[in-house]
């Protein structure tokens, strides 16, 4: 008996996982987010990019300034549906995410002493990351150890 149940159980999950219900877009709450899938756009002149720099702070820390074109940061749309030209950061120290971007300047309170490589990636409001011409709209940046 037991060995039927757990088959069933097998079964159940099988067809669970086949019909994506485990795939790696998921939903949290209303709007459906897609973490893993990509926002493909063509190249063009009103294609968004991003760039940064960043700064020590005088008194602790770190001032990470990022510039967007053709792209709007809207925090009141973060987790919503997509709307094109607009959609919020995220920012990636040593490949972990540490927070979502929604302005031209963050505070990084504190960074690995051993160095770090930052990446800041733009998404859609759906959190999907945008690619232009099949390349991230991403800005990277190096902060050698101290």
């Amino acid at each position: 008996m037991r060995f039927r149940t757990y088959s069933i159980l097998l079964g159940w999950l099988a067809l669970f996982v086949s019909n994506g219900a485990l795939s790696q877009s998921h939903s949290h709450g209303g709007a459906g987010h897609a973490h893993d899938k990509a926002l493909m756009l063509p190249a063009g002149p009103s294609a968004p990019s991003v760039s940064a720099s960043i700064a020590k702070d005088p008194v602790g820390g770190w001032n990470l300034h990022v510039t967007a074109t053709n792209f709007r940061f809207a925090p009141e749309h973060a987790s919503g549906e997509h709307v094109a030209g607009e959609g919020h950061g995220h920012i990636y120290v040593n490949g972990k995410k540490i927070a979502r971007l929604y302005g031209a300047w963050f505070h990084i309170g504190s960074l690995p002493t051993g160095g770090a490589d930052i990446r800041i990636s733009l998404n859609a409001n759906d959190h999907r990351e945008i690619m232009v011409g099949g390349k991230a709209v991403e800005a990277r940046l190096t902060v050698p150890g101290s």
